[in-house]
């Protein structure tokens, strides 16, 4: 690939089993970086961490570890793990997210829970635990929010309100630690084929009406792959956004233009 921006860098990468997350591996060590990537689902995450070794550039190698972002032991382990093996934390990418449907009015709040608890909260610990280590490299985080953060997508409440609370949190924690040298952003993916895009089901008795909505979110280019997705982050968390902190870039192939 011809770039280099991450070497001797170190990086801790959420979400990394699928998708998008297994896309920002990948790119990360193709350029240079020792990522600790992490994820629920171990199968799948030792099968992104063989493929990023396959294609690691020199001094580029990735390491698993099992985990979930939602509790709070977990994220302080994964950010003690990551210390331990590079000596210091250089890029947080959270990545790792869930989606769950369905009609508002009878949407569970055990649902509403778990998709705030993984997608907010679960971003929030890394942040919250990864802060200092990255004050200390003046590091940059890369968080991941959607265009349902800013665009109505129906039948999402629980996921649009967790990714537009990521937005927020985003831009607040840019503010926060500038003058420390963190540099914090985020994606907003939309119509991107993924682990969360593939397993959407939409309400079964929509009306022709209600199914017109579904248009609305969809791309008229049609799907990007997660990998449109990881160079933007990596982007982001390289020397190449120095000059960026506190946005929220938007990569759906035209959905909201």
């Amino acid at each position: 690939m011809g770039l280099e921006r991450f070497e001797g860098k170190s990086a801790i990468v959420t979400g990394a089993a699928s998708g998008i997350g297994r896309a920002t591996v990948a790119r990360l060590v193709a350029e240079g970086a020792q990522v600790l990537g992490t994820d629920v689902e171990a199968e799948g995450l030792k099968s992104s961490i063989d493929e990023a070794n396959a294609g690691a550039a020199a001094g580029g190698q990735a390491f698993a570890r099992v985990a979930d972002i939602s509790a709070e032991g977990d994220v302080a382990a994964t950010v003690e793990d990551a210390v331990e093996r590079f000596g210091k934390i250089d890029v947080l990418a959270n990545i790792a997210g869930i989606m769950r449907t369905g009609r508002t009015e009878s949407f569970d709040l055990a649902t509403w829970d778990l998709v705030l608890r993984v997608n907010l909260t679960g971003t929030f610990l890394m942040c919250r635990d990864a802060l200092p280590h990255l004050i200390e490299s003046k590091g940059a985080i890369v968080n991941t929010a959607s265009t349902s953060s800013f665009f109505g997508h129906p039948w999402m409440a629980a996921y649009a309100s967790s990714k537009g609370a990521i937005a927020a949190l985003t831009q607040t924690l840019a503010v926060e630690y500038a003058k420390a040298g963190v540099r914090v952003n985020a994606v907003a993916p939309g119509s991107v084929t993924s682990g969360i895009t593939s397993g959407v089901e939409f309400p079964d008795d929509l009306s022709k009406e209600e199914s017109k909505l579904v248009r609305r979110i969809m791309s008229p280019t049609g799907f990007g792959d997660p990998g449109a997705v990881a160079s933007v982050v990596a982007m982001l968390a390289s020397d190449d956004g120095r000059h960026m902190t506190g946005e929220v870039v938007r990569i759906d192939g035209g959905t909201h233009a």
